[in-house]
């Protein structure tokens, strides 16, 4: 098989990065190695940054998007006692949207067959070869057999675990990472949400997220240690800390109900460099790893996807090279100062185990300090809605 740009992944990134290149009449295949249905099947994020949203719009596969997300014109920070409100919409002049990841997934995949958008799902050992060439290939097995799939480049949207990252040699790779001494435990539950905005919580006792998939069904998330385990957390016990953690305005407003699905999630910041090597670039979790803290794993990856579709188009429709050579330095500046962001509110919202009364008061004094001034509420919206291209 050949064509001008072999995908490795099936997630969001891969799935936007096929459909931009095939609205261009660039040809691209996309080679997963999961199922269609295991794909579907994890549950992410779910708040779009306008970046995110503009990409879905620009390719007309926003009908769901438009009918079924909520626009969020602000959200909340907790102190235990009440709730400061950052008015994104009013301070940027922008909105977020929630819709969960699982749904932009599902879109991009449904759209995938009439608009000519080849995806190979069950690629079982999928490698990488000469990608510091100019005719690089994957090879992989499909059905038990062996298939080799040419291309000009090949781009790695296979997330942290995939073999993508892995083809680019050491002695050019930097890695750059924060191991978070907690993990997100996350309930998931077909009630109303408490509020009508993101409440990020920060009490005596730990972190809590109120959020929402829909105005029936809500996620919701506290920090514990790594050593909890899931089955020690009945949903009874769950609703009982959010209540407590969320503080008593938002206590006041949770319907309770049955959990149909609960995890904890580690919490890490990872940044790989270059996200270019060769003719393989790197995009989306392949390259980066931000905590949950303030939604911009999947709004990353569309940025890094806004970028390299945008130079691999102009390489294959002018000849240029300029954007297929910057592409790992552009992307690699919006991702740190995410990055900044996502640490920034992970560390102010949380509780570390080396932390003491004194840096309890400092996460008091900024929460403070942000409820009465207008420049720190303008900072913060304006990253949570998404930093420009």
């Amino acid at each position: 098989m050949k064509t001008r740009v072999a995908i490795i992944g099936a997630g969001p990134a891969g799935l936007l990065l096929g459909h931009l290149l095939r609205a261009e009449g660039i040809d691209c295949v996309i080679v997963e190695r999961r199922a269609p249905e295991y794909v579907l099947g994890r549950i992410r994020a779910g708040v779009l940054e306008r970046t995110t949203t503009d990409l879905m719009d620009r390719l007309g596969i926003n009908e769901r998007l438009n009918a079924e997300g909520l626009k969020e014109a602000g959200f909340a920070l907790a102190d235990g006692e009440r709730l400061i409100r950052i008015d994104t919409l009013g301070l940027t002049g922008k909105y977020v949207t929630v819709y969960g990841q699982t749904e932009v997934t599902r879109d991009l995949m449904d759209a995938a067959a009439e608009r000519g958008l080849e995806i190979i799902y069950e690629a079982a050992d999928v490698s990488l070869h000469d990608v510091d060439s100019d005719i690089p290939y994957v090879t992989f097995e499909k059905d038990g057999a062996g298939q080799r799939l040419d291309a000009q480049f090949i781009a790695g949207c296979d997330g942290y675990y995939g073999p993508s990252r892995k083809a680019i040699p050491a002695k050019v790779a930097k890695e750059f990472e924060r191991v978070y001494p907690f993990g997100w435990l996350g309930m998931l539950a077909d009630v109303p949400p408490c509020h009508d905005e993101l409440i990020y919580a920060n009490h005596d006792r730990g972190f809590a997220l109120a959020s929402m998939r829909s105005k029936t069904r809500s996620r919701y998330y506290i920090d514990v240690p790594l050593t909890e385990k899931v089955e020690d957390w009945s949903d009874e016990r769950l609703w009982d800390e959010l209540a407590v953690r969320l503080g008593p305005e938002a206590a006041a407003n949770i319907t309770r109900g049955p959990s149909i699905e609960k995890s904890i999630a580690p919490l890490r910041s990872y940044v790989f460099e270059p996200m270019r090597h060769g003719r393989l670039f790197l995009a989306g979790d392949a390259a980066h790893i931000v905590p949950p803290t303030g939604a911009k794993g999947l709004n990353l990856a569309a940025s890094d996807v806004a970028y390299l579709s945008d130079a691999l188009i102009g390489f294959f429709k002018q000849g240029d090279n300029d954007a297929i050579a910057g592409y790992s330095a552009k992307a690699l500046a919006r991702i740190w100062k995410s990055e900044r962001f996502s640490w920034s509110l992970t560390k102010l919202m949380h509780r570390f185990p080396e932390d003491g009364p004194f840096e309890r008061q400092m996460q008091m004094a900024e929460l403070d300090y942000i409820a009465s001034s207008v420049a720190a509420q303008t900072s913060i919206a304006e990253n949570y809605v998404g930093l420009p291209l």
